[in-house]
């Protein structure tokens, strides 16, 4: 296993300052970073999600690949205080063990994208000392953020990546992170994922990164992922906001209401990542000082203060999220209470007027059947401004009524 291969086994040497990176020169097994698939659409990314199993009866530790899992790429980013040396070994794990044995002086960052090759995922676990089930952890991709410490000194650690996407959803992946001695060694089953900064800030002449040991590169990755938890959140308030503005505009109900119900899963659903992400961080704070130095403490306490505060954020959109259901309910009686009044307004309306057509719809006969005249008989039927005045008293009954409702301010619209 690599992490027991004893240091007198291993060629030890600075390699020449002006060793390139890429290209004829390069050091044994470094070859030039090739450029990364297409992305995968959102959809393919959705079913990789859903496609979680669970084999019920299995024997702990048991290894077990999904039928969606991506083909394995591997990538190796090895460094020190003055070089920094990038590529891609898909396909040739065994020039990326013995390139990490050759060099024991640089540190090294192996980045596995990718659980589709089961051999392959076996391999890494026993050259490089890792426990079965933490890799039944790594490869079941949904569990929940926690650290564990394993062969005294070393860490395994969890984080789980979220990103708000293009259809609105919030999407998590999983980060899995080994550290060892002059390396560290993550899982991840996606090719893109929201690390690429720090490559860049590796690729930075100036970046402090080279000057520290692999247990603050597992920090870095850590404090990547919980950054990034800012960007999701900024886009859940937008979107929050726009809900917001969309209840007293929006007229399809039934669609905003299964919007702010989606947003509000969501939104309960990341809370869930953020707790045990801010647990997890505790709980490394606590580590003896052998296991984690103080001096990393430090860092590992400023990412502490940043989950605390996506937490608080998780906590304030939940409430927004419940304070939005209210009002859209809210609005929505509002608006039936509106209609209501106007249809209200309307039935007052034609109740007078209908006791009146209806009055003189009985049809009272003005001669009885001998031809003598019944005067009492509704002989109004028979004047020639009968039906002008009926009209004119019907006209009065409404402009008084209308007149009524305005001074009792029940025509307005506030």
């Amino acid at each position: 296993m690599l992490p027991a291969l004893p240091a007198s086994s291993l060629p030890v040497g600075a390699l020449p300052a002006n060793l390139p990176a890429t290209g004829p020169d390069a050091p044994p097994g470094l070859t030039p970073v090739p450029t990364l698939a297409p992305a995968l659409t959102e959809a393919e990314r959705e079913a990789r999600r859903q496609a979680r199993y669970q084999d019920v009866g299995q024997r702990p530790g048991t290894l077990r690949v999904r039928p969606d899992a991506l083909p394995p790429r591997l990538f190796l980013l090895s460094y020190d205080e003055h070089h920094q040396y990038e590529t891609e070994y898909t396909g040739r794990y065994d020039e990326l063990l013995d390139f990490l044995r050759q060099h024991p002086e640089l540190r090294h960052w192996v980045d596995v994208r990718g659980y589709g090759d089961l051999p392959l995922m076996e391999r890494l676990m026993h050259e490089f000392g890792l426990h079965p089930l933490q890799m039944e952890d790594v490869l079941g991709d949904h569990q929940r953020a926690k650290v564990e410490v394993f062969d005294e000194k070393r860490l395994f650690l969890v984080s789980r990546m979220t990103e708000f996407t293009a259809d609105l959803k919030i999407r998590d992946d999983q980060l899995s992170l080994f550290t060892g001695p002059n390396y560290v060694l993550s899982f991840q089953n996606d090719y893109d994922d929201c690390l690429e900064t720090l490559r860049g800030r590796f690729r930075a002449n100036f970046s402090q990164l080279r000057r520290k040991s692999s247990g603050y590169l597992a920090y870095a990755l850590t404090d990547v992922v919980l950054d990034h938890y800012y960007p999701t959140m900024a886009a859940i308030g937008d979107y929050i906001e726009e809900l917001e503005t969309g209840i007293f505009t929006e007229r399809r109900e039934r669609r905003l209401l299964s919007r702010i119900l989606a947003i509000k899963k969501d939104v309960v659903r990341f809370r869930r990542l953020v707790y045990p992400e801010r647990d997890k961080i505790a709980e490394i704070l606590r580590l003896p000082e052998e296991i984690v130095p103080e001096e990393l403490k430090i860092f590992y306490r400023d990412a502490y203060d940043h989950a605390i505060q996506a937490l608080d954020l998780a906590e304030s959109y939940r409430d927004n999220m419940s304070s939005l259901t209210d009002l859209f309910l809210s609005d929505q009686s509002n608006r039936m209470n509106e209609v209501m009044k106007v249809l209200t307004i309307i039935s007052s309306i034609f109740i007078p007027l209908s006791f009146v057509v209806g009055l003189y719809g009985m049809n009272f006969q003005h001669e009885d059947l001998h031809g003598r005249a019944l005067p009492l008989n509704m002989p109004e039927l028979y004047s020639p401004w009968g039906y002008p005045i009926l009209v004119g008293v019907l006209t009065l009954i409404v402009a008084g009524q209308l007149w009524y409702f305005w001074r009792k301010g029940w025509l307005s619209s506030g």
